[in-house]
């Protein structure tokens, strides 16, 4: 039953050909359908959250919209018998803060299939220094660490200052890899080096086009959070047998690639999709994260803000000022 019947949530209008953000009242009645209403505690900040509040269409189709890909709280009502009221839950990716209104909101209304209980070892601040961010670099790991072995050699993460490269190296780290992050932020070199990282490289040394279809072998893996020239570069260098992960297209969804890596290297490139990622994997890899795969310091790489304070947030994010995780707090 709920407690309330109106909640504050952060609203993006679309008003001409601009999007105006401001926090706003908001009815249980105006969520969409769904069979497990959620009190939403905490959120947090992902580039997608930040493309759908400045009215990006491929990401939201309709406005008035509430963003957030990422949301945990406690169930406050439920129609199915796998969730009780009470019952601390994660809500990620599919299509929440897309399409359906998402966690920047103290409420949201959801398939059941797409909630999982809490895992136990997490509590709900770190569960959202993770999210999606956190889930997508996990599951790029999980399949790293299927084929690539600490002692195969150096992993390499690209954009490494960013949600879901902060999180691959600490992760990486936390599991006794050397990690190499590439990083454009001449200031963040002690950030990523106390995340775990052994090694750093500038953007710009590896970001530089290179037409030869192969350079020298150095890493055993990598994860890829960018795209274009830098993954180029990435599979280029990438060890025999070596593994790739592809996550992100935020420099290009563009490769100009010839086969050879693939078919002289045997390297392997493999696409990660934490959107629609199986449920069963999906709690498998949650699992990890609450225990064998948890940062030392988790919350060090996080940033507390409020509801009111999301706004100048969103913005930082989309010129790349932002470091680590910012999460939101939905009770203040």
């Amino acid at each position: 039953m709920t407690k309330t019947e109106n909640f504050k949530a952060l609203v993006i209008k679309e008003e001409g050909e601009n999007f105006i953000r401001s926090i706003e009242q908001k009815s249980i009645d105006e969520l969409p359908e769904g069979d497990v209403l959620v009190e939403v505690m905490y959120s947090s900040l992902n580039y997608k959250d930040a493309l759908s509040a400045i009215g990006n269409k491929g990401v939201t189709r309709n406005y008035p919209h509430t963003p957030g890909i990422d949301a945990v709280g406690k169930v406050d009502s439920s129609n199915n018998d796998k969730f009780k009221e009470g019952d601390e839950v994660i809500v990620t990716s599919y299509d929440l803060g897309m399409n359906t209104s998402g966690g920047f909101g103290q409420y949201i209304r959801v398939p059941s299939d797409w909630v999982l209980k809490l895992p136990t070892g997490l509590s709900m601040k770190e569960a959202m220094a993770y999210g999606t961010a956190g889930l997508t670099a996990a599951m790029s790991v999980f399949k790293l660490v299927e084929q690539i072995k600490p002692e195969d050699g150096k992993i390499i993460v690209s954009g490494a200052t960013g949600g879901v490269g902060s999180m691959s190296v600490a992760f990486l780290s936390k599991l006794g890899y050397d990690v190499v992050a590439i990083t454009g932020k001449a200031d963040s070199h002690e950030f990523l080096k106390n995340l775990g990282a052994s090694e750093i490289i500038s953007r710009d040394e590896i970001g530089q086009e290179e037409k030869r279809p192969m350079l020298r072998s150095q890493f055993a893996g990598a994860v890829d959070t960018v795209g274009g020239v830098i993954l180029e570069n990435i599979i280029k260098q990438t060890n025999p047998m070596g593994v790739v992960t592809s996550c992100g297209n935020v420099a290009s969804p563009k490769l100009n690639l010839t086969v050879f890596p693939f078919i002289l290297r045997g390297v392997s490139l493999v696409g990660i999709d934490s959107q629609n990622f199986p449920m069963s994997l999906r709690e498998k890899v949650w699992q990890l994260m609450a225990t064998d795969w948890k940062p030392d310091a988790l919350l060090d790489i996080v940033e507390e803000v409020s509801l009111d304070q999301i706004n100048e947030k969103i913005d930082l994010i989309l010129k790349g000022q932002v470091s680590g995780r910012v999460v939101l707090n939905l009770t203040k």
